[in-house]
């Protein structure tokens, strides 16, 4: 297993004098290539209930914030990048994410219904999934897609809409 920060974040398993340029060992980048795909695959799980029930964010964006919030955090990992570091992108990706999801939350004038804020949420919870595949931890990610699967497709169809979704879910 490859070293761990304090945060429990695989740390890479090669010099850390690396220019950008040089290329880890096979193994290494078969394991960042796999962290990225997964995390885009759980994206997919998330965003095919979505892109199923003709919501703008679909299954190609919710691919990629989940792929794009393991980039991000990768990156970070895979420099080096101390726990500071890592706890910054988090905090990026949380607050930059939240802003993108605010932009799907439509309030209808002279309404009292508010459209969009499952949808919000979803992009949310699925850019820390992403995060979650990236620092090593794909079983957390795993469980919130479990989760956010049951509650989005399972639950949504059990109570029905809620007080801020429209007819069919947000």
């Amino acid at each position: 297993m490859a070293p761990t920060g304090s945060c429990g974040a695989v740390r890479p398993r090669y010099p850390e004098r690396m220019g950008p340029w040089d290329v880890p060992d096979f193994g290494h980048v078969l394991d960042v290539a796999a962290r990225l795909a997964l995390a885009a695959a759980l994206g997919a799980v998330l965003g095919v209930e979505r892109e199923v029930r003709g919501k703008a964010a679909g299954l190609r964006t919710h691919m990629l914030v989940a792929l794009g919030a393991a980039l991000f955090t990768v990156s970070i990992v895979e420099v080096g990048g101390s726990d500071e570091a890592l706890a910054r992108v988090v905090q990026g990706l949380a607050t930059g994410i939240g802003f993108v999801g605010g932009g799907a939350i439509l309030k209808e004038p002279n309404a009292q219904h508010v459209h969009g804020l499952t949808t919000a949420a979803g992009i949310w919870l699925t850019a820390a999934v992403g995060l979650g595949v990236a620092i090593g931890r794909p079983w957390i990610a795993a469980v919130g897609t479990l989760l956010a699967v049951t509650i989005t497709a399972l639950i949504g169809r059990l109570a029905g809409p809620g007080p801020g979704d429209h007819a069919g879910g947000a």
